[in-house]
Parts: structure tokens; sequence; C-alpha cells
């Protein structure tokens, strides 16, 4: 079976959807194994030259700039895909939006519906076209793709998708080199923090609660932001550059893949508090590296941690700092909450989602099939 996979959201910072697209790739090809081609294009951006032998695929690169693309892709639904990366069986768009094809089986990607509940914190094509046209582009696709079972739930409820149609594919935990052999609670460990700082990761009510920790603990450890600041940033930066916060927290910025498992072995607890994920990968890597977590009770969260974690309401600032403060100073809580994190990372398998995503695949090609315009060429099943 012949499969193009949209590369685009991985091509300047694997962050998001980027490093999950990528891990999928990874995945599929060493467990499935399949005739793989990557699309990526971009007027500036290139693959790196390492990436096809890296993910064991071809890598159709095109110099055509990602926004003139995605502009004639999702309101005028050309040009086909063939003519920039040839004949496919399955085309699997890292977004919501199909990818227009003239034969292939079209599959669509969609982690959360933040885009629909909160349109205003949203930019650009994002704002632009995923309201509009998502529920339509959703209902069309021969498969869709999603990271959990709670965001499945929203599909069929808000998008009006036949469940039997949307695959749960959640991301595999990662394998660190050195994290993961147990609980880790460094000493001088700090509070972790990682994800774009944006409205919906909830920064303000973690810096109110911060600032309530360190006056009732003085020795309380620095919190550590990382990740990319967005554009309604501005104001949670500048309270880390005055005091009280100005001495006891940093923002270190985006992470490249290579620098991940650093930050995370810097880590004795990480806080995710916010009001709406489509997975909460953080959280997923925090378990998997022993160290405690504390998660808003929203969205998926709960169903990514499961009993391992901690929650809170994201609204409650002085919930969240006493979290904070019960997993700093009561030692053995920490360490059951990390032993339980491990165990429950252990769900995760990208071997295991993988063979999902075959079967999206596999099943996608046969309604492609009964709705006519095949390629007409066999699939393996």
């Amino acid at each position: 079976m012949r499969i193009l996979v949209d590369y685009r959201p991985a091509l300047r910072a694997r962050t998001g959807v980027g490093e999950y697209m990528h891990e999928l790739i990874r995945a599929y090809t060493a467990t499935q194994g399949g005739d793989v081609t990557i699309f990526t294009s971009s007027w500036k951006d290139r693959p790196d030259p390492q990436l096809a032998s890296a993910l064991h695929a071809r890598v159709v690169d095109r110099r055509v700039p990602v926004r003139a693309l995605n502009a004639l892709w999702h309101r005028a639904e050309w040009p086909p895909v063939e003519w920039l990366a040839g004949s496919h069986d399955v085309v699997h768009a890292a977004h919501p939006l199909l990818i227009p094809s003239r034969t292939a089986a079209q599959v669509v990607t969609v982690h959360d519906l933040f885009f629909l509940s909160e349109p205003t914190h949203t930019r650009a094509e994002i704002r632009r076209d995923y309201p509009a046209l998502a529920p339509a582009h959703a209902r069309r696709a021969d498969a869709v793709i999603t990271s959990s079972h709670h965001v499945r739930g929203l599909i069929a409820a808000q998008l009006g998708v036949d469940p039997e149609r949307i695959y749960v594919c959640p991301p595999g935990a990662p394998q660190w080199r050195t994290l993961g052999r147990g609980p880790h609670l460094p000493a001088d460990g700090y509070i972790l923090f990682i994800g774009t700082l944006e409205p919906r990761k909830n920064i303000g009510v973690l810096l109110d609660a911060y600032t309530q920790l360190v006056a009732r603990v003085p020795g309380a450890p620095r919190l550590m932001l990382a990740g990319r600041a967005a554009a309604a940033a501005g104001p949670w930066l500048d309270r880390l550059a005055a005091p009280p916060l100005r001495d006891r927290a940093t923002h270190l910025g985006y992470v490249p893949e290579d620098r991940r498992e650093d930050v995370y072995a810097g880590a004795r607890l990480l806080v995710l508090p916010s009001r709406d994920e489509g997975f909460g990968l953080p959280a997923l890597e925090a378990m998997s590296a022993g160290i405690p977590v504390i998660v808003s009770n929203r969205g998926s969260l709960p169903e990514v941690v499961g009993p391992s974690a901690t929650f809170i309401d994201p609204d409650d600032v002085a919930g969240l700092a006493e979290a904070m403060e019960r997993l700093l100073t009561d030692t053995p809580a920490a360490v059951r909450q990390a032993c339980a994190g491990l165990e429950q990372a252990r769900r995760f398998s990208w071997a295991e989602t993988a063979a999902t995503v075959h079967r999206a695949y596999v099943d996608a090609h046969a309604r492609r099939q009964e709705r006519g315009g095949d390629s007409g060429r066999s699939v393996t099943h």
C-alpha cells in the first residue's frame, strides 16, 4: 500500500503535531513496513538530509509556500496532491482538513476541537479555515485519526462523524536514554511546565499558584517554563521578569528534541494545568521518566494519566499551590505517584498505535474503493 504522509508540521520545529507525525511515521515504517512517502513544502525550509534514512521513507520536498498551498487546498481543494507528489493509495493529512486527491483514500488528523470551542484564541489559517471547513471535511474523510477516546467522542458528537471512521491512535511513551528506570526526584530539581505559552495552557493560574507556593515555602524549587511563547504570552513574560518571580522562575523557550531528556532530567515535578488538552504529551513523557505529575481534570488528561497523577481544577489557584507543596514535601507520596506513573506510561506503545493506524489506512482504502475513484492497485491486508 502506497502511503503519503503530510510532514509539514515537523519541518521547522517538532512541537505538538510535528512531533506526533514524526514519531508516528518512524513507528509505522519500523513495525508495519509498507511504501511510505513523506511530503514537505516550504519556500525556505528544507528537510534534514538524513530524514529519509531516519524514518525509512521517501521524501518529496516542494519549494511551495505552506500558506499559499494551504489556502488553495483548503478553499479551492486544488491542486490535487498527485501533481506534487505522484499517485498514492492513501493520503494522510496532519490536520483536520483534507488534502485533495483524485484517487487516494483521504485521512485527516484531529487532535482536539479547540478551534471550535475557543476560536478567538487561534490565529492565521486555523482561525480562518478550521471552524468553517473541518466539520464537512471530517465527515468526508475516509478515516479520522485522533489521539484520545475523549476527543473521539467530541468528533462524533460535534463534527457528526460516524464513530466507526474514527481511530484512536495515541502517542507512545518515549524511550529515554537514562530516565525511566525508577522514580526521578532530584533533590535540587525544579518544577517544570512544558508546552506552548498560550491561553489554554493556563499559564496565569500556574504563575499565581507558584507565587503562593513561594510565599508559603521560601525554599521551594525554581519554576521552569519550556516552550515557545505565543502572541498572547506577553503579560506572562512580563511577570517572569519582575519580582517576586524574576529570581525564581525562568522561561527556557522552545526545547529541541535532542535536549528534551535533559530538561526532564532536571525536573522534580511536572505541572500541566491546561484548560483543554487533546492528549497532553508532556504528562506522558514525565510519567515515563518517573516524574510525579499534577494535571487539570479537563480534556483528555484524566484519560492519559489514569489514577497516577494529582488532579486540580484549572481555576483553583490555592488548590494547585497546595498540590505542588504536598508533592515537594511528602517524599513517600511523590515516590508512590512516580511509580504509578511509570506503570501508567507502559500502557502507551507506538507499536500498538502503528498497528491501529495501519488498520485505519486499510479501512480508508476500502471505503475509497466503495465510493469509486480507486487507483486500481491491490492492498495487502
